[in-house]
């Protein structure tokens, strides 16, 4: 007879929402029980936001230093810097290992109970779990199921992933420096690790089918991100279609969109890097014919699912895919199983591309505002009037801020620059808090640093700005 155990909250998934979920129930009281096949803390953690900063960070400390070995301006001299590819995944991985091992520490802490295996829905409240997802080697009931397997890179029909068309999750560990490197997809992940390898020395090039990059967010915000691409010799190829590698797989075939005309870009390696989707299979998930929306497993406001005490959050849930939203999501369904009040309401999700610079986006933007029919006060304030930017050598970009025009209440932010996802703390509480232009334009903020920008954006939109 199969081994078979009870608990209260089953999770299935360990990464950001499931591991947090997991804590924040046990913290309750509540006998929990969290299944992964893989390492704790999901793709955020192991080949995901982690470690993608931690190679962009290696890479930017690179570049600065090849520059100084050029002779910069700030007076420093160094020999020509080299870069040593295993030592840096190694560094890598030790920073990714680490995080492991705290998240575990976490869970034994609060009492969760913790098993390594694939997990098999049987029904609603049922789930067999085996070491290798094909034998069960034991039974699992629960009264509340939460769904947290969250996304996995999509692939395109043309450009299955294999040999030398990669997904982030083998660019993130490379073993060499390709040559030649080509990116398919002109998003954040395209544009962090195209920068990231173009400072390690590959000639890279991205292909986007649209005609601009960062296509989610305007082009004022965006244009010192281009900038820095054509800075750093990255070729673009914008409005491009790809067909596929050629036959010998030296190259990749693209299209230009409006007139047909093809090119072949010589490839070493194609990231393939055009978005996520939901993790849906793999299993059993079909067996609950749960409602499903564009491939998601369809919420309501308290990740309740279309069955009852059968929860799902993160990205396993559709857009937008962030770790920060999956960890909000799973507190709040932690504490709804254990009896308290919560509605999944945020005022906005800050989203954050680590790009060179960095873009941070919260809230409305001025034209999402217009198309909403608000009327706005607008406040922009560049990051070359700022001493501290000046001090970083670091005045590309700018912070914005959008607020109604009637009563001055904060509907957005946006900014791009050296550092600027550290302010995405302030820019979310403000909107979170109902402030005004007045309150951030009141606030004494400290000097020197970039968050005088935000500041001084309040004080651009109310009329009265200081430095500019």
């Amino acid at each position: 007879m199969m081994p078979s155990r009870d608990t209260h909250v089953l999770i299935i998934g360990g990464g950001p929402g499931g591991y947090i979920a997991a804590i924040r129930a046990a913290q309750l009281g509540l006998h929990t029980t969290l299944v992964e096949a893989d390492a704790l803390g999901g793709t955020c953690l192991n080949v995901g936001c982690i470690p993608s900063k931690a190679l962009i960070h290696v890479a930017d400390t690179f570049d600065r230093a090849r520059q100084q070995a050029d002779g910069a301006a700030l007076g420093i001299r160094v020999m020509s810097p080299s870069l040593d590819v295993d030592q840096a995944v190694s560094w890598k991985n030790g920073i990714v290992d680490r995080l492991t091992t705290g998240v575990a520490g976490l869970l034994k802490k609060s009492g969760v109970d913790v098993i390594n295996g694939w997990a098999k829905i049987i029904d609603g409240k049922t789930v067999e779990v085996s070491a290798d997802g094909h034998g069960a080697t034991q039974r699992i009931h629960c009264q509340h199921l939460v769904l947290a397997t969250g996304s996995q890179s999509a692939e395109l029909p043309n450009l299955p992933f294999g040999g030398n068309v990669l997904s982030a999750t083998e660019a993130l560990s490379p073993r060499h420096v390709p040559k030649h490197l080509v990116i398919v997809g002109a998003g954040y992940i395209g544009l962090e690790l195209g920068t990231a390898y173009r400072k390690f020395g590959a000639d890279v090039s991205i292909v986007e089918s649209l005609p601009r990059i960062l296509p989610s967010y305007d082009s004022e915000l965006t244009k010192p991100v281009l900038d820095n691409l054509k800075r750093l010799g990255i070729r673009l190829y914008l409005g491009h279609r790809t067909e596929g590698m050629s036959e010998d797989r030296t190259a990749l075939r693209i299209a230009a969109a409006d007139n047909g005309e093809t090119l072949e870009l010589p490839a070493d390696a194609v990231l393939v890097a055009v978005g996520r989707k939901p993790r849906t299979l793999g299993f059993n998930l079909e067996e609950l014919m749960l409602d499903m929306e564009n491939g998601a497993v369809k919420v309501n406001d308290q990740c309740r699912t279309s069955m009852r005490n059968v929860w799902a959050i993160g990205d396993l849930t559709g857009q937008p895919m962030l770790a920060h939203r999956a960890m909000a999501q799973g507190e709040m369904v932690a504490e709804l199983i254990a009896g308290k009040q919560r509605h999944f309401t945020p005022a906005a999700i800050p989203a954050v591309c680590f790009t060179d610079p960095e873009v941070v986006v919260v809230g409305l933007t001025p034209e999402q505002a217009v198309a909403s029919n608000l009327e706005t006060k607008v406040g922009l304030f560049p990051f070359a009037a700022n001493g501290r930017a000046m001090t970083l050598d670091a005045r590309d970009g700018f912070v914005r801020v959008v607020a109604r025009a009637d009563n001055h209440r904060i509907l957005g932010w946006q900014a791009v620059g050296v550092g600027v996802s550290e302010l995405a703390t302030a820019f979310i509480q403000s909107l979170e808090m109902g402030a005004q232009l007045e309150d951030m334009a009141g606030t004494i903020h400290a000097h020197p640093t970039l968050g005088e920008a935000v500041h001084e954006a309040a004080l651009k939109a109310l009329g009265r700005a200081l430095h500019v």
